[in-house]
């Protein structure tokens, strides 16, 4: 394992920032759009970060992308099977302890991921994270990747139970324009999706996603 982990070390978690926030009214995901590729190279300015499930639950992905694909491929074809045999939605616990006994049966060779799953159910709206290790947390506002230590910084302040979701949204956008300004691995652009009832999974459009970059940067903290 830990041979693998010193062999990758170029690879491991570099870029990257993603954000997930639980809102009254919906899962908000924001992630950058920048893949780096050793320190220093930017590899590509825009690469896709948030990924649908199923329906009900949406994924953001940190790390190596290959490896993140392979287990959102897993989840996918498990979710589908299980709407199919049951008639309903899946509960956004039982794809995330998927992904997390997949991570933790390859502990001696993990997977170099930091993965956010977080979408509706039954009991509620919920967000999870998991570690390369499999390691299963449930929070309100969750994010992973090289400029998290900044993204947090804006969440810890600006963050707030039961915000709604237009709320929501214009946090954790402003968490990730803060992490491309000072972060040299996050960058270029962001993606934004939301989960609700009413939507379910939904991927905001340019437009939408230039007008609320406008209002984050002209925020006054």
């Amino acid at each position: 394992m830990f041979e693998r982990l010193d062999n990758l070390k170029p690879y491991r978690l570099h870029g990257t920032t993603t954000v997930g926030l639980k809102c009254e009214n919906g899962v908000v995901m924001v992630t950058d759009t920048r893949a780096t590729f050793f320190p220093g190279l930017v590899a590509h300015k825009n690469v896709r970060k948030i990924y649908e499930v199923t329906l009900n639950v949406g994924m953001t992905m940190a790390g190596t992308p290959a490896e993140a694909l392979n287990i959102l491929d897993i989840l996918r074809a498990n979710a589908r099977l299980y709407v199919m045999e049951r008639k309903r939605l899946i509960p956004v616990r039982v794809v995330a302890s998927l992904a997390s006994n997949i991570l933790f049966s390859w502990r001696y060779y993990p997977y170099l991921v930091q993965v956010i799953i977080g979408g509706f159910d039954d009991e509620g709206y919920h967000l999870y994270s998991l570690d390369p290790f499999g390691s299963l947390i449930e929070d309100d506002v969750i994010s992973t990747g090289s400029g998290s230590v900044v993204a947090y910084g804006v969440l810890e302040n600006t963050y707030r139970k039961n915000l709604n979701l237009r709320d929501g949204l214009s946090v954790a956008v402003r968490a990730v324009l803060a992490a491309i300004k000072r972060d040299v691995y996050t960058g270029d652009d962001v993606n934004v999706a939301t989960i609700t009832r009413k939507d379910g999974y939904r991927e905001l459009g340019a437009e939408e996603k230039k007008k609320l970059i406008a209002e984050a940067s002209s925020h006054k903290h």
